[in-house]
């Protein structure tokens, strides 16, 4: 067995203590001012602190193309490819929208990130045991609120770099709810960090977001009709995200 490289001394013993801090400060601030604003709007203020002394902590650059794209003031239904647990951080980072995550229920549980998700007004999901109603109710008093949300419809990080399937849950909730998405190419994220590896890199990124499409107005949407929404948002984030990978190996 040799010797773990730079990166991973780096990782272990600079910046895992360095974001337990981060965590800790703009954790409590965050927890804090949800006793006098209800909505989250500075809770999510001090998220994007965090995300932004976490990408400049683990030296992560960001190239964003197209923001010109979206409407200031408007709420949208953002999707991504997902290939790092860095992809959130650049997205909170360099969209500048008041943004709310779906995440998976046993984030909750979490000490201090928990608990922000929760008071910030984010949106926990049983994937065992999805209740689609109440998460309908759930996203459109988000979204009356003014409020975006972000979806990471493979339902995990890829382990290739591909992006997978795009699953028609998010896609039929968002016809339901008939706001725009706006897709979004994360590309370089996994070269930060990886699904399965603890060691960071610093690494280049870029962010490609691409024209909002319109859901099509149907009052009792089919899976097939979320399907196929979910296909052609899959077909437009994962172009960029593919022909990098193709980059990559060729």
């Amino acid at each position: 067995m040799g010797i773990p490289p730079y990166h991973w001394w780096r990782t272990v013993f600079f910046l895992i203590p360095a974001l337990t801090v981060y965590t800790i400060v703009c954790g409590a601030v965050s927890i804090a001012s949800s006793v006098f604003d209800k909505n989250g709007y500075f809770a999510h203020r001090c998220a994007r602190a965090w995300t932004w002394l976490i990408l400049t902590t683990t030296g992560v650059e960001v190239d964003v193309v197209g923001i010109e794209k979206l409407t200031p003031g408007a709420t949208y239904i953002f999707v991504a490819n997902h290939s790092s647990h860095y992809d959130t951080p650049v997205v909170f980072t360099h969209i500048p929208f008041q943004v709310r995550i779906i995440a998976k229920k046993s984030l909750a549980m979490f000490p201090v990130l928990g608990w922000h998700l929760t008071r910030g007004g984010h949106l926990f999901v049983d994937r065992r045991d999805p209740d689609r109603m109440g998460i309908l109710k759930r996203w459109r008093a988000l979204t009356s609120q003014g409020l975006s949300l972000i979806v990471y419809p493979e339902g995990t990080r890829t382990p290739d770099g591909h992006v997978a399937r795009f699953k028609a849950g998010s896609f039929l909730l968002a016809i339901q709810a008939g706001l725009p998405i706006v897709p979004l190419s994360i590309i370089g994220t996994r070269n930060v960090m990886p699904k399965g590896r603890l060691r960071t890199e610093p690494a280049h990124v870029t962010l490609i977001v691409h024209d909002p499409i319109q859901p099509p107005a149907i009052d009792e949407p089919s899976v097939h009709d979320a399907k196929a929404l979910a296909d052609r948002v899959h077909d437009i984030v994962a172009g960029p995200v593919e022909h990098a990978v193709e980059v990559v190996h060729s």
